[in-house]
């Protein structure tokens, strides 16, 4: 989860950043006590969290709904390490653009506030320094919630991240949607806000359903207060996990979203359309989820099973009558019980990868985030860049790669063509459009190829590009 353990503060990584430091912690020794108060210990906070951080570029024009292919930060990324490695990551990633997307508590952030009206962001803003360096587009997710709004104590050394999952009360519900707003203040250049993450802590027990009432209130009260910041952020969720059921199971199976790969999980489909109708508006909606069942089952192979987000892409824009689509979270490996996805080599994981790609894009997504599972390692499966602990990191990896070159040639209002494929069988996916054509070779041997009139030979598991 957190980088550090949820404990370890962040390493700033640029002299500027440094100095700031130094100049808030003095303001802080002057002006701030540590003593502990009646929400517990106030240590290395301000109450100005809603204060400008650094020198953001600030959008001029109302931004887009639709960014293209991306990442998100997780517990361990770039902003830290050692110092050649880290900007060696910055220029690796300052070419692409790629959006890129942070969570304000957990996966690499701290406890925003931990008493009310307390806040610490440093964590949070060393990310954003981060993203802000690279040129790139950032998107926030507000999750989590501080401990004193879900029942916890307050105070900067009661942070239990073993409920880090746990929703706010919903007496506090307004609490959280001012610390939305702070986080608005605070980053006026993020213009993209995604309202919490996949339902967690959102299910009701006693009916054995998810409570789309609760999490709706929520979110209805959060969109309010960022379009009381600025009339031009744009929200979205509901952030749902799009589970799917294996097509033997009848019980909570959808009739109406099914396919090879399996059934949606109707009580899914319930949560979302009560969101569809309730919500006080939206400017793109989100889902997550994976290609295989609930129960890691890749139906029926890991290839096929991607044609999962083709289908969940189109009802999802037909229920929503078109609003652009995003992605926050999409996964075509199953993990093992610690969530590590490393039991395919590389070549394999990519090319399943590039198909997923292929299936959200040919389903209408334009926006979808890959969860980056940095670690810092040498060995580190379907990572983006080389850990920025080591001395020669922060060098690409072959998802990176990948995402790159998809982000480039197939951005948000690109129009797909049809190619032809010979032998019609073939154990290819193919995207193109007018400019571009790319060719995933699912199988792990040597195979030949036409596409669209090009005669290829291709490596197991290779994925092709090629002009048209």
């Amino acid at each position: 989860m957190g980088r550090h353990g949820w404990k370890s503060g962040a390493r700033r990584w640029r002299l500027t950043a440094l100095l700031g430091v130094g100049l808030a912690a003095l303001a802080l020794v002057l002006t701030l006590s540590n003593l502990p108060d009646g929400n517990g210990s106030t240590a290395g906070t301000t109450t100005d969290g809603d204060k400008v951080w650094g020198s953001p570029t600030i959008p001029t024009e109302r931004p887009e709904a639709e960014l293209g292919w991306g990442f998100t930060h997780t517990e361990h990324s770039a902003d830290e390490g050692e110092d050649g490695a880290v900007e060696r990551a910055e220029k690796t990633l300052t070419g692409p653009r790629l959006p890129q997307l942070q969570h304000i508590m957990g996966w690499g952030s701290d406890n925003p506030e931990p008493s009310p009206g307390r806040y610490r962001f440093g964590e949070m803003d060393a990310r954003m320094d981060f993203i802000r360096a690279t040129g790139s587009t950032p998107v926030v997710t507000l999750c989590c919630a501080p401990d004193w709004m879900k029942g916890g104590k307050g105070g900067v050394d009661n942070t239990d991240w073993d409920r880090l999952e746990t929703p706010p009360d919903p007496r506090h519900f307004k609490d959280f949607a001012k610390l939305a707003a702070t986080v608005a203040k605070r980053y006026p250049d993020v213009r993209h806000f995604i309202v919490w993450n996949e339902f967690k802590g959102f299910w009701n027990d006693a009916e054995e359903r998810w409570d789309y009432e609760g999490y709706t209130q929520l979110y209805n009260l959060v969109y309010r207060e960022l379009k009381k910041v600025n009339k031009d952020i744009l929200v979205g969720g509901p952030y749902l996990v799009m589970d799917s059921l294996n097509p033997r199971q009848s019980e909570n199976a959808s009739d109406e979203l099914k396919g090879d790969w399996g059934s949606a999980d109707q009580r899914v489909l319930d949560a979302f359309d009560y969101w569809n109708e309730h919500k006080a508006g939206a400017d793109f909606v989100v889902v997550d989820g994976s290609s295989y069942t609930a129960d890691d089952e890749l139906i029926p192979d890991e290839f096929a099973a991607t044609e999962k987000f083709t289908d969940v892409s189109e009802w999802v824009r037909q229920r929503s009558e078109g609003l652009p689509l995003w992605w926050a979270e999409y996964y075509v490996e199953p993990g093992d019980h610690n969530d590590n996805r490393d039991d395919w080599a590389e070549p394999h994981r990519v090319a399943v990868q590039a198909a997923g790609l292929i299936a959200m894009a040919r389903g209408g997504t334009t926006t979808a985030f890959y969860w980056n599972p940095q670690k810092r390692g040498k060995d580190c499966a379907g990572c983006l860049w080389t850990s920025t602990e080591l001395d020669d990191g922060g060098a690409g990896l072959p998802m990176l790669g990948l995402l790159e070159r998809f982000h480039k040639e197939f951005p948000p209002g690109t129009s797909y063509e049809d190619v032809t494929v010979s032998p019609e069988d073939a154990s290819v996916r193919v995207l193109a459009d007018d400019k571009a054509l790319l060719v995933v070779n699912t199988v792990d041997r040597t195979t030949q190829v036409t596409v669209d009139g090009k005669r290829l030979t291709l490596k197991p598991y290779e994925v092709r590009w090629a002009g048209r």
